[in-house]
């Protein structure tokens, strides 16, 4: 696996991960989230998203539940477990120890 998908798909954890910590979400609702607070420069279609859902689930940091309301599909909700936020505190001290590095070596500031 090339370099740039280990890093896409670290962040992409990272990011469903974050995304959850504020409450349960489902997974059309994740990818608009994503799209729109990047402002279009990420985008998880269905083909990448759900199996990293699958995957987070399996890992058990996070737990899905079917809902079922009246006048819409089922759909699977998603919650962080205690493993996910442990998970995610620990990955956000990892990026944030890289992007230190990087800007070390190569002069990058952010906005």
């Amino acid at each position: 696996m090339s370099e740039d998908r280990e890093l896409r798909k670290g962040s992409a954890e990272t990011v469903i991960l974050a995304l959850l910590e504020e409450r349960d979400r489902h997974g059309y609702e994740i990818a608009k989230l994503i799209d729109q607070r990047s402002d279009g420069a990420l985008k998880f279609h269905v083909a990448s998203l759900y199996p990293t859902l699958y995957r987070l689930e399996r890992r058990g940091l996070i737990q899905g539940r079917w809902v079922e309301r009246s006048n819409t599909r089922r759909r699977r909700f998603y919650r962080l477990t205690a493993q996910g936020q442990k998970t995610l505190e620990a990955q956000r001290r990892s990026w944030k120890a890289f992007f230190a590095a990087l800007n070390r070596v190569a002069r990058i500031s952010h906005a």
